[in-house]
């Protein structure tokens, strides 16, 4: 039992779910006292230990019946709910079709006297049908298909021998309810069969899983935007928290350092004068400042969740920000300040996106900007540092280039975050080439390494 246990969590490891070597002690353990003859007992302490995540459930309960379930399922023996005289009208026909059967005899017999297939049948099967190396579960069903035919569960002649023996049945004088029961029956055995091959072919493919080592994940901080899936989404914003804890750490570690500034050379010798030019007073230069922002995200879907990550990296750092104002922007402008005023941040982006929904083809970053000139613009001062985040595609639109030159020379700086690649500028609808000329730089943002760099860049540059 111990061997079918680390065979279970090796797949569960190949399929994605992280089990520790401490787990799966645990897991053995466990097993040891609470024994295996109460199977919710087992599968509840299997479920406890291995299990720490809620998205992991289903992984869980996919392989849990393929290594702990005994496969043979319960079948009809058609024969014994037949009266004597049926039976051996049964054993008639079958007998006098024996002749033409060649290799679906065995198959048929196992129908009509309901009997599973045996290991070393499910094994030959498996063995015929092969696998390719590194296969996964994506190649459970391709399994599945092959065995099925090495069997002729589902083969033409199987279906024209079950159809040989009713109508056999019938000539012989048996009834009409009876043969169409008899039919029912045998239907109800194929299924039978055919989830015997089901569950052996997810196993071949778990076992073979269970034998090679997983893929090493790669660092979500360095997957880009656009390959996330929706659990890599899910555990960034759970681990976005962490990540502003450590860029908060090292902008505070700044501030100590700037704290009494840089020395500042020509001011303490101008002071050291009344001194008779001994540097008695030591002057620095300027303090550390912190940055003021406005942070217009572009909100459509190609650049959605580069605008959740930055709102929330930017508002869990607030006690590292003097002020923010923050925007979002498709068809037109929105001011969603208000909002992280009220919640938590996470809450807040959660709920500025949900009122915010992308459009369909609806990008109009002209248009935003110049909402943001009527409404907004003049909260804005020389001390404002203003973060664009978008790819700079305004659907051929007007992209009122003559507008990002005016926040350009009223900011203290206009910095753009872009998750397209600069390669990609200038082609098709993007405008972004044009925008990067009127601004004070760019950072290329496709993950949440390069992310978290920029941020912390802004933040740097006080």
């Amino acid at each position: 039992m111990d061997k079918r246990i680390i065979e279970f969590i090796r797949a569960l490891r190949a399929s994605g779910v992280r089990v520790s070597l401490a787990e799966a002690q645990d897991a053995l353990n466990g097993i040891q006292q609470v024994g295996a003859e109460n199977r919710e007992y087992f599968r509840q302490t299997l479920r406890t230990t291995v299990v720490k995540d809620q998205r992991n459930q289903r992984a869980f309960d996919y392989f849990f019946p393929l290594f702990f379930t005994a496969n043979r399922p319960p079948m009809e023996n058609i024969p014994d709910n037949l009266s004597g005289d049926n039976k051996q009208t049964l054993k008639d026909a079958l007998q006098s079709l024996m002749g033409d059967m060649g290799a679906l005899q065995q198959l048929l017999r196992q129908l009509l006297q309901g009997q599973p297939f045996s290991q070393d049948q499910l094994d030959q099967m498996a063995q015929q049908a092969g696998m390719r190396p590194g296969a996964d579960m994506s190649d459970r069903r391709q399994m599945e298909r092959r065995m099925r035919q090495r069997s002729q569960l589902s083969s033409q002649q199987l279906q024209e021998a079950i159809e040989q023996l009713l109508q056999e049945l019938e000539a012989m004088g048996m009834g009409s309810e009876q043969i169409d029961q008899i039919r029912e029956q045998l239907e109800q055995n194929a299924e039978a069969l055919a989830e015997q091959i089901s569950n052996q072919a997810g196993l071949s493919v778990a076992e073979q899983m269970a034998q090679s080592d997983p893929d090493p994940k790669p660092d979500l901080m360095d997957v880009p935007f656009n390959a996330l899936d929706s659990g890599d989404v899910e555990q960034i914003r759970q681990e976005i928290r962490r990540l502003a804890a450590k860029l908060r750490s090292r902008a505070a570690l700044r501030q100590r350092r700037a704290k009494d500034g840089k020395p500042d050379i020509r001011r303490t010798l101008r002071a050291s004068m009344r001194y008779g030019g001994v540097p008695m007073e030591l002057k620095h230069k300027t303090h550390h400042v912190k940055p003021s922002l406005v942070v217009i995200c572009d909100v459509s879907t190609s650049v959605r969740y580069c605008a959740e990550f930055l709102l929330t990296l930017i508002y869990e750092l607030q006690d590292q920000v003097a002020k923010t104002e923050s925007y979002v922007f498709n068809a037109d402008l929105a001011d969603i300040s208000m909002v992280f005023r009220e919640h938590e941040p996470q809450r807040a982006v959660q709920q500025a996106l949900d009122e915010n929904p992308p459009g369909y083809y609806a990008t109009d970053l002209g248009n935003s900007l110049n909402t943001y000139r009527e409404r907004f613009m003049g909260k804005m001062s020389s001390r404002t540092t203003v973060i664009i985040l978008g790819d700079g595609r305004n659907n051929y639109r007007d992209p009122r280039l003559d507008l990002a030159e005016e926040i350009q020379r009223r900011a203290r700086r206009l910095i753009w975050f872009v998750p397209e690649h600069p390669s990609e500028w200038g082609t098709g609808d993007s405008d972004m080439h044009e925008y990067a000329r009127r601004s004070h730089g760019y950072h290329y943002v496709n993950s949440l390494q390069t992310l978290a760099a920029a941020v912390d860049a802004v933040l740097a540059d006080g």
